[in-house]
């Protein structure tokens, strides 16, 4: 008894230790779940062979309710099939009045009892109302139907009573000389038969927590063999032994047994959770693969509505640039954002705020003081062209001449000259005339006596800065200009952002 308990306890630790194993084992969906889980059974069993009395469920006269135990690792493949390795360790017992042996005619009433037989299998399951109802049916129930293949050991102990000569005795297989189709097993010091068995059945399982199920199952177990009574139909006779130790074949099926059970499953894994009401969270916890559907996990793709995306373009569109930023009414060079003197004298030299400046006051100062400042002014101005030419006007050639002496005095200070055209013509014709217009202003600069021409930068952009509409004659004329600014050297670039520059 005592080898028995530790063999019991020796399956039941060998099982529990999947527990480990099974919590990194996840379904590779688009959301991770648990697959494995363990179950227990516990219920009677009933023998269906040559040693029955009735048919059904109905015990014979000298026989005793039987039972079974066991326990089931199961992993699930897919929220329909699933696998599982079954261990059972039980009793059978059947009984029969009457049974005649058509070897000697003799009439026996016969009792047999299996103690202890131990059966390992391994099961696919069927989840049959996923399969027939789909996944929102009976969420909370699940319908499995099982088949599978394994082995099964027993022995059987034999009690009758010979009606005829009035003889009661009793055997047992548990002999060496037991007929054994697939082998043997020496247990406890007994000798076990061991055959092939096949076991099918149903179960329903009702999810009661994220971690427990209870259910109710049956299975019948078909054996590969007529002999787990120890009977062979009217082949067996129990006085003389004929018919039991041979593997004589007579008319009679093989013998099976039924198991119904109730069974309590543990669902392994992580952070386990379950729906509620058919709902899905996935951001909760994992789903176990046995109840879940991992479509239901996965979730549903954004299409926003037309007004949505007006919503959202309006929502992230950046602010309106200031419309002053790009217009200079009064053509000084300054833009009108940044202009503090809106309204200043065509011509007029200007500041970098826009405010006209005396440059003959400026020069004069200058030379004066005979030395140039420490920060150089920043002085702004145009110079106009004619239609599509590129030669400086005379009014403009004294503003550059002026420009050449202020230069020259103040070595810190360099010169930019911006070029730009109307819009009358192609782009790239633009972009070109507009560099000719530069390099005119720069050869007249450098000719009229600039000490330093390295310190002329020039840039040009055609058609793509104007500073007036090209639909009038003043706003044309007023775009077809050369722009100057004397900005310290320590400015790198101009405060326009792109366009052609050397």
């Amino acid at each position: 008894m005592n080898k028995k308990n530790l063999y019991v306890t020796l399956i039941c630790f060998s099982l529990l230790s999947f527990n480990t194993f099974a919590q990194n084992r996840t379904y590779e969906g688009p959301n991770k779940m648990n697959t494995w889980s363990i179950t227990g059974y516990g219920g009677i069993t009933k023998f269906f062979g040559d040693l029955t009395q009735y048919s059904g469920w109905k015990r014979g006269d000298n026989e005793k309710l039987t039972g079974a135990w066991g326990l089931s690792v199961n992993k699930q493949l897919s929220p329909i099939f699933g696998v599982q390795i079954v261990g059972y360790n039980g009793r059978l017992q059947g009984s029969k009045n009457g049974h005649i042996s058509s070897l000697s005619n003799d009439t026996y009433n016969a009792t047999f009892n299996s103690p202890s037989f131990v059966q390992v299998t391994l099961d696919g399951t069927a989840n049959l109302n996923r399969l027939l109802f789909g996944y929102k049916k009976m969420r909370r129930w699940k319908v499995d139907a099982h088949l599978g293949a394994g082995i099964i050991y027993y022995h059987t102990d034999v009690d009758y009573t010979n009606v005829t000569k009035g003889l009661t005795a009793s055997f047992s297989t548990n002999t060496d000389g037991s007929s054994k189709t697939a082998g043997k097993w020496e247990r406890n010091g007994s000798t076990y038969t061991r055959e092939w068995v096949m076991p099918t059945g149903l179960s329903v399982h009702y999810e009661l927590t994220p971690r427990f199920d209870l259910g109710i199952d049956y299975t019948h177990n078909f054996v590969n063999t007529e002999k787990l009574d120890a009977t062979v139909g009217g082949l067996s006779d129990y006085t003389t032994q004929q018919g039991i130790w041979t593997f004589a074949k007579g008319e009679s099926n093989n013998d099976a047994y039924g198991l119904a059970t109730i069974a309590l499953t543990y669902k392994l894994g992580k952070n386990a959770v379950m729906a509620k009401k058919g709902k899905y969270d996935a951001g909760s916890g994992r789903y176990h693969l046995r109840w879940a559907n991992p479509q239901a996990l996965i979730p549903v793709p954004y299409n926003p509505t037309m007004d949505d995306a007006d919503s959202i373009a309006k929502a992230n569109m950046p602010k309106a640039v200031d419309p002053r930023l790009y217009t200079d009414s009064d053509g000084d060079g300054v833009a009108d954002l940044f202009d503090k003197e809106a309204n200043t004298p065509i011509g007029s030299v200007v500041s970098g705020g826009g405010v006209a400046m005396d440059l003959d006051k400026i020069i004069r100062d200058a030379i004066k003081n005979n030395l140039p400042k420490d920060e150089c002014e920043a002085l702004f101005s145009n110079i106009e062209f004619d239609t599509d030419k590129a030669i400086i006007r005379n009014p403009s050639k004294e503003t550059l001449a002026k420009v050449v002496e202020l230069l020259n005095m103040r070595t810190n200070c360099r010169i930019v000259l911006v070029g730009h055209t109307d819009a009358r013509a192609s782009d790239s014709y633009n972009v070109s005339l507009s560099r000719r217009r530069v390099d005119a202003a720069k050869r007249f600069l450098v000719r009229g006596g600039l000490t330093d021409p390295s310190r002329i930068i020039v840039e040009y952009y055609g058609e793509y800065r104007p500073i007036s509409e090209n639909t009038t004659v003043e706003g044309l004329q007023s775009n077809r200009r050369v722009e100057i600014k004397i900005l310290p050297n320590n400015t790198i670039r101009s405060t326009y952002p792109a366009g052609f520059r050397r």
